[in-house]
């Protein structure tokens, strides 16, 4: 225990000085007890304590030589690092000493370095004086050398020339970059003012070598070697250019020239001024467009052959000289569209610049190609002002129309009087050259445009469609007034059916013609508006034909179910040798207008043998009058449907049809069965009123109040509606109103 407290007083300094050495005293200590305990736990272990004694005894003295031996080499080498810093210390201190005395024997040399800067200041002086009495003899002769250069000049020596120049111009600007390096800004006019000559002699110079530009193109045929000069001169002057731009501190007056850009510019003017002046372009602007292709062509060969191998390569001469004449062009043509061209102008200008400009005759030349290309130009107008130049020559064009259209139709009016019958076709169909002649002006008009464009093609369609519907409407307004002519005097115009006639074949010519037209040829349709107009002017044709028909068959028809009629059927024969005349005449037309008139014809005689009986020109007085009525009715009925036939009209498309009915229903001997033939007879024909049938059943002669009032009341049970493809008949005839009973006698008034 002794000993434990003499370790611990022993202890306590070196504890308080290392506190982790007394902590791993503490964790050895207790790590031993423990493996101490673990070992000796049993008794027949005690035996080999010993042999941990003395093993653990010969680990230790390991240990302590190893620790010894690292403690030695650290305390050695920390001794060797003590030695280096004492030296280093040192060698500080010896640079500190001399260093302090390297500055004070510069201080003591300062006065001296003076005296070295104004001697720097003489030398400078010097060589500045050096250079000017150098360049004495080259100043005092300035004068001699500008005349001796003017008379080069005036002798076309230009190289030479141009040597004189730049050894001038070179004295004057090394004197001038001097006296800007030393701020003399005022002795700069002086020296600008004794070489004042030399601006004269760039102005005579250039003044030749821009007339030798402007003439290059035929110096390089005739005399290259100038147009060389020229362009090697130029090429001296923008070397000096970008060497003085180079050097930013001094750019001498008049510099930089440009003159390669002065070339181009010069070149480009020549060219412009030339061919492109603006004149005024009328009748000769097919000619002068001829002459711009030749020139172009033939200068552009020249250029592509003989100009390139004059000027250095970087200078893209062809190129330059095709942008020059496509740009130039398209500005002239701008300026010759701004006039008042007539059509043929127009369309001369649009074919030119559409289709000669690119192809093998000019730009696309064989001699130019491939060198020359004016497809990355661009276009010569631009699409608008093509579509604008189409527009203008629609107008024109439609202006020419305009004036053509009437005359032609005042033609055609003043032989509709003449004292001929129209001309035939080898069918014997009567015709004019009124559809002919107008179908070739137009559709000649259509398909010369399409050597331009799609689009002037479809805008001259479009507009020789409208100018065709408005012909037509002209046209049928001078039928109208053909109509009335003949309204007036019957025997003028002498031949007024046949031209009729004739104007339904030249309608259905124009019909047949309008398809033709078109540019494209798979659409064939007639426009709407246009077939409209083409109809209504049939329509008026036939009107007139009918009219004329009507006014021969009107006599007849007066007497129609009246009591001369009933005694005989001269009248129905009469009317029927009326209608054969027509029908040769109507056979003068070809068969779809010969079918329609037929039609027309048959529908007429129809209606106004109908009318005749809504007149009630007499009534049955008898049974056996009845008869004899029904009896005529059948007669006339049945000649008229077997001449139609013969004809060529067929019994279902005729109207006749409603005369052998109406003779059904006046023949009925049982008026009791009224009521059911009525309604027979107004299903088939629902157009019949209550007047038509009650007009009828007054024909009779037989019907009393009661069956008429039943016959009514079951029209009015049974109102008809009016299939969508029914041709009306009853609805077009009109029934008299019936005169209404008077209590006076007649005479006057008391």
């Amino acid at each position: 225990m002794g000993t434990s407290a003499d370790d611990e007083q022993g202890a306590s300094p070196r504890d308080e000085e290392w506190p982790e050495v007394e902590k791993a005293e503490k964790l050895a200590r207790g790590a031993a007890l423990k493996w101490a305990s673990g070992v000796f736990y049993r008794p027949e272990n005690l035996e080999g304590l010993g042999q941990y004694r003395s093993r653990e005894t010969q680990r230790n003295s390991s240990i302590q030589s190893r620790l010894k031996s690292t403690v030695q080499s650290y305390l050695e080498g920390v001794s060797a690092g003590l030695e280096q810093l004492r030296s280093a210390v040192q060698e500080v201190q010896s640079v500190c000493q001399e260093l302090g005395a390297a500055r004070w024997a510069l201080l003591d040399c300062a006065d001296r370095f003076q005296d070295l800067q104004q001697m720097r200041a003489l030398m400078a002086e010097h060589v500045q004086l050096a250079s000017v009495v150098q360049v004495l003899p080259q100043l005092f002769s300035v004068h001699e050398v500008f005349s001796h250069t003017l008379q080069l000049l005036r002798g076309q020596h230009l190289l030479e020339a141009h040597v004189e120049i730049m050894m001038m111009e070179h004295l004057r600007d090394n004197i001038l970059s001097q006296l800007h390096l030393r701020g003399l800004s005022s002795a700069q006019a002086t020296v600008l003012s004794y070489f004042s000559g030399l601006q004269e002699l760039n102005e005579s110079l250039a003044k030749q070598l821009w007339g030798i530009v402007a003439r290059s193109l035929q110096l390089v045929q005739e005399d290259p070697v100038l147009f060389v000069t020229a362009v090697r001169i130029i090429e001296r002057e923008e070397k000096i250019d970008d060497t003085l731009l180079l050097d930013a501190t001094f750019l001498p007056p008049g510099r930089p020239k440009g003159w390669r850009q002065k070339f181009y510019h010069v070149l480009q003017e020549t060219i412009t001024g030339t061919h492109f002046h603006t004149t005024r372009m009328d009748a000769g602007l097919s000619r002068h467009l001829e002459a711009l292709q030749r020139d172009i062509v033939s200068e552009l060969r020249v250029v592509k052959d003989l100009m390139v191998q004059c000027v250095p390569a970087h200078y893209n001469i062809l190129s330059v000289c095709t942008a020059t004449y496509h740009q130039a062009l398209a500005s002239h043509l701008q300026d010759i569209l701004r006039e008042d061209l007539d059509k043929q102008a127009l369309f001369h200008l649009l074919k030119w610049v559409l289709h000669v400009y690119h192809s093998s005759e000019m730009m696309g030349h064989p001699d130019l190609l491939p060198e020359v290309d004016v497809s990355s130009l661009g276009p010569l107008i631009s699409p608008e002002l093509v579509d604008q130049t189409e527009r203008r020559y629609v107008v024109k064009l439609k202006t020419s129309v305009l004036e053509w259209m009437p005359r032609t139709l005042n033609r055609e009016f003043e032989e509709w009087f003449g004292e001929k019958e129209p001309k035939t076709d080898h069918q014997g169909f009567f015709q004019s050259d009124l559809p002919t002649d107008v179908i070739e002006m137009l559709n000649s008009n259509i398909k010369v445009t399409s050597s331009i464009t799609n689009s002037l093609q479809q805008k001259v369609y479009n507009m020789a469609l409208e100018e065709l519907e408005a012909f037509l409407g002209r046209l049928r307004e001078a039928l109208v007034q053909y109509g009335k002519e003949h309204q007036k005097d019957p025997t003028i115009p002498k031949y007024y059916v046949p031209y009729l006639l004739a104007m339904l074949n030249n309608n259905l010519a124009l019909s047949s013609f309008v398809p033709t037209l078109h540019p494209d040829s798979a659409c064939r349709e007639v426009p709407v508006s246009l077939q409209a107009a083409l109809d209504r002017m049939q329509k008026k044709a036939c009107q007139l034909l009918l009219e004329e028909l009507l006014l021969d068959l009107q006599p007849l028809c007066v007497h129609l179910a009246s009591r001369k009629w009933l005694s005989g059927s001269q009248l129905v024969n009469s009317m029927c040798e009326v209608i054969d005349k027509y029908a040769k005449d109507f056979s003068r037309v070809k068969k779809p207008v010969f079918t329609l008139l037929l039609t027309e014809c048959e529908v007429l005689v129809a209606n106004q043998y109908l009318r005749a009986l809504m007149q009630k020109r007499m009534v049955c007085k008898s049974k056996e009058e009845r008869g004899q009525f029904c009896d005529r009715l059948l007669q006339d009925a049945t000649q008229l449907r077997e001449l139609f036939c013969s004809l060529g009209l067929g019994r279902s498309q005729q109207n006749l049809e409603a005369v052998f009915a109406v003779r059904e229903l006046l023949c009925l001997k049982d008026t009791a069965l009224l009521s059911l033939e009525v309604l027979g007879f107004i299903t088939k024909y629902p157009d019949v009123s209550d007047e038509h049938i009650s007009t009828l059943l007054d024909l009779r002669g037989d019907v009393s109040k009661e069956v008429r009032h039943m016959v009514l009341e079951m029209m009015a049970q049974h109102p008809q509606a009016l299939p969508e493809s029914y041709q009306p008949i009853f609805s077009t005839i009109l029934v008299p109103a019936p005169e209404l009973p008077f209590c006076l006698r007649k005479g006057k008034c008391a």
